[in-house]
């Protein structure tokens, strides 16, 4: 489309160039971006507000929009008001750089966004070439803040979720102690990094503790037939069987398990999370099934009680976990600034990389030497269509 060989455009004249508006004068960071002016500070939100993966998005904004609602009506940061710049990546990782490069060049202090790591991975070029921090609520892949081939840490690049590599080991450690599964099969999507990332991870840690894999199969992303592969699977017995994975195809996945009679215990990663696991799958087929996530909305303590009774009063649903990271995500920054004393981009960043235990609703968090968040990782049971922690 015409509109989006523009914004490709607009994002190499912006690495030419270093967003030369403004370049010479006191009022710009060290790449040129425009900094805050006036009485408020500009923050981007780059999400996923529709395609594939709109649930996640949408919800993460909500939860950012609800915190910045929040810190403003306190009086704001530094004297200002907070002025959200919300954005559409449309669950495309060329239209998540392209809003990356519109949003640097309005002078935001930093973007809160996207949710999954190929779309991070995809701005990553942009916040880092201009010195702008971007803040990732649920990029679980390891190199979301990490340079692979180097080794380097990304300067501009920070996450408020735990890692793929975590979330795999604790649903082996669940599935093979608390629940005293010994054997398993892996069932998951091929078609992106997050779920190749946990399989791989839960299949190395499994096999660590003395379990036995008994079947490894995948799907790819839109399939809607696995009673052929379930069948497959079935044969082989497993205690356990894991799904890493979207909600789109898990939902559906699980249901025909179910139907095929496959009664074993089942788990997944924080991708189950979206009320449309219960209104596809249907409360009945959840049951016995688990997925690692951030927090638990019937957590009794008072911050997440009172976070999630804010949020069904503005939203008219239950925050999942992506719009508890969102909120996380944008007192993370407000935090920072303030710890900075600045809006300058280049602050803020150095101040969320010294981040040491922020008390966020997702858990406590102290910021490691890849930007990583060492915080604890909740099991969520599918209960009669309910969620229960463990």
């Amino acid at each position: 489309m015409q509109v989006k060989r523009c914004l490709t455009v607009l994002v190499l004249v912006l690495f030419a160039m270093g967003i030369v508006a403004g370049c010479g004068t006191n009022n710009t960071n060290q790449q040129g971006t425009p900094a805050p002016q006036g009485t408020e500070i500009l923050v981007g939100l780059n999400c996923e507000l529709s395609g594939g993966v709109a649930s996640y998005g949408t919800n993460a904004a909500n939860g950012a929009k609800l915190a910045f609602e929040e810190i403003n009506a306190k009086g704001g940061v530094l004297g200002k008001q907070i002025k959200v710049l919300e954005r559409d990546s449309q669950s495309k990782t060329d239209e998540a750089m392209n809003v990356s490069a519109d949003l640097v060049s309005k002078g935001v202090v930093a973007q809160i966004g996207p949710l999954v790591s190929g779309a991070v991975a995809a701005c990553t070029p942009v916040m880092n070439e201009n010195k702008v921090p971007l803040i990732a609520p649920a990029a679980t892949a390891p190199g979301a803040t990490v340079d692979e081939k180097t080794g380097q840490t990304f300067p501009y690049i920070f996450r408020a979720c735990f890692l793929d590599s975590d979330q795999g080991v604790r649903m082996a450690e669940f599935a093979y102690d608390t629940l005293g599964l010994k054997t398993a099969a892996i069932y998951g999507s091929t078609s992106d990094d997050y779920a190749k990332g946990l399989a791989k991870y839960f299949k190395e840690a499994f096999e660590a503790k003395g379990g036995k894999i008994v079947a490894n199969e995948g799907y790819v992303t839109g399939d809607k037939d696995f009673k052929a592969t379930l069948t497959k699977i079935k044969a082989t017995q497993p205690a356990f069987i894991y799904v890493p994975g979207y909600y789109q195809e898990v939902s559906i996945l699980i249901k025909q398990a179910r139907e095929l009679g496959i009664t074993a215990p089942m788990g997944g990663g924080d991708g189950w999370d979206s009320p449309d696991m219960v209104t596809v799958a249907g409360a009945a087929a959840l049951n016995d099934t688990y997925f690692t996530n951030h927090y638990s909305v019937q957590d009794p303590k008072p911050a997440i009680a009172n976070f999630v009774k804010a949020y069904e009063t503005k939203y008219s649903k239950t925050p999942d976990s992506f719009a508890a990271l969102g909120y996380d995500s944008a007192y993370l920054l407000v935090e920072a600034i303030k710890s900075a004393d600045s809006a300058d981009p280049v602050k803020v960043a150095e101040a969320l990389a010294k981040t040491k235990d922020f008390p966020g609703i997702t858990g406590t968090m102290t910021f490691n030497e890849k930007h990583n968040p060492v915080k604890s990782i909740v099991v969520i049971e599918f209960k009669d269509g309910k969620l229960v922690s463990h």
